[in-house]
């Protein structure tokens, strides 16, 4: 869902409604922000442990 087009986000607004919309697109953004996160927890759990 990250290549969606302009047209695509257009379609969805007009199915499902501008909120349910911009939460989709704020969760997908939201979600890499928070695997990087987690990694670099990961590390840094790695790094207290040494």
């Amino acid at each position: 869902m990250d290549a969606m087009q302009a047209k695509d986000w257009i379609s969805m607004i007009a199915n499902v409604g501008f909120p349910i919309t911009l939460t989709l697109y704020l969760l997908l953004r939201f979600e890499k922000k928070i695997d990087g996160l987690s990694d670099v927890i990961d590390r840094l759990k790695d790094v207290i442990k040494r």
